[in-house]
């Protein structure tokens, strides 16, 4: 189809790199995003090589790699500073044809943005949606200062927290606690942290700490534990929370604590949501984590959501019998992959963070006996189920 009207709710990850596919396909593009200012969630993102694949046919391949970590190796060691793995990432990207690039969020979202905004389009701010309309011909999108615009297509990529996904569904749907907290953040790299290659994964006691490369110099760092619903800390007091958390654990992990910033780190509980049963309604259609929102144990949430982008713009380019048939072969294309994809993460957290203690002490001594060949093949698995092999 040609010609077509794009309207985008959401101005995230998802939904700048739908606007940058669908405007590859030749369609006019209106995004809109309800903050004022861009903020994403969270320090850094892994990019693996199928995302970053889909940047590539973007013509964003340079800047993603100018912003990304140079990951060589991955490491799991133990709460005591045990050695229980070390995988080279080098066979996957011969395997794959692409080096991953772990990334600050902020600055492949300014990435994105800048790759948008252009003399006649740009993402509109301080502009929340609040209802849709639709008949056999268009989409009307109304917003909370009155204005309203009208399109063939609506995209909501409008995140986990999703105004949207309810109306698309046509019921309430709510997001399930994970039962466990996440704090991350960024640090410029040190050698007594860890090697600037090597993405570093300290597990034990149902529990992880992690260090991932990034561009510019520095970590991406996060930790995760095991929380009940509804407990917040405030910023000045999360260092002594960490170090309650992870003392005893290894120099690195306490030094890391010690240097971190409060005030410039996040803390979070962590939600995923439930397989849909759809994601589109007749010219509306779902992305992103606005469709299938993922614990980030996998590190496919980003990835998944450029390729949800990559996918659409497809069908609607190269189908004509209209746009619902598009939406719904796009729908059809995306659900069991990404459904798969948030079950293993899901099923993964449960592992890491002792959901069944005797289940998670077998992983860390399977963690021991696993070959580079069963990690970096799983990895390669996953990687090459994207529309980019």
């Amino acid at each position: 189809m040609n010609h077509l009207k794009v309207i985008i709710i959401g101005a995230g990850i998802g939904g700048l790199t739908a606007g940058l596919t669908l405007r590859r396909a030749g369609y006019a593009i209106e995004i809109y995003e309800k903050t004022n200012e861009i903020r994403p969630a969270g320090a850094g993102i892994s990019i693996w090589s199928n995302g970053v694949k889909v940047l590539n046919s973007l013509g964003l391949g340079d800047e993603v790699a100018k912003i990304g970590g140079l990951m060589d190796v991955m490491e799991y060691r133990s709460h005591r500073n045990e050695l229980l793995n070390r995988i080279s990432l080098h066979p996957v990207i011969e395997t794959v044809g692409q080096r991953p690039y772990p990334v600050s969020r902020t600055e492949l979202q300014s990435l994105l943005l800048k790759a948008f905004n252009n003399e006649t389009e740009t993402v509109k701010l301080n502009a929340q949606c609040i209802g849709i309309e639709q008949d056999e011909h268009r989409v009307t999108a109304y917003f909370a200062d009155g204005y309203q615009t009208s399109g063939d297509v609506l995209i909501a990529a409008d995140g986990i927290h999703s105004k949207l996904r309810d109306y698309v569904v046509g019921h309430p749907v709510e997001l399930r606690y994970a039962d466990y907290v996440n704090w991350n953040g960024l640090i410029k790299i040190q050698e007594d942290l860890g090697d600037k290659n090597t993405w570093v994964i300290y597990v034990g006691e149902g529990k992880r700490a992690s260090m991932m490369p990034i561009g510019n110099n520095r970590f991406y760092y996060f930790f995760g534990c095991p929380m009940a619903k509804g407990t917040w800390v405030e910023p000045e007091y999360r260092q002594q929370e960490l170090k309650q958390i992870f003392m005893g654990w290894p120099f690195p992990v306490q030094r890391l604590i010690e240097r971190l910033n409060p005030y410039e780190s996040n803390r979070l509980e962590i939600h995923d949501l439930d397989p849909l049963e759809t994601w589109v309604r007749g010219r509306v259609a779902l992305l992103g984590d606005a469709a299938h929102a993922t614990t980030p144990t996998l590190g496919q949430g980003g990835c998944q959501a450029m390729e949800d982008a990559e996918i659409l713009s497809r069908f609607l380019l190269t189908i004509n019998l209209g746009v619902e048939y598009a939406l719904k072969r796009y729908e059809t294309e995306r659900k069991e992959r990404t459904s798969t994809l948030v079950l293993k993460a899901r099923k993964r957290a449960d592992m890491i963070y002792g959901k069944d203690p005797e289940l998670t002490q077998k992983w860390y001594e399977q963690l021991k006996q696993e070959t580079e060949r069963d990690v970096t093949d799983a990895l390669c698995k996953t990687i090459l189920g994207g529309p980019f092999k």
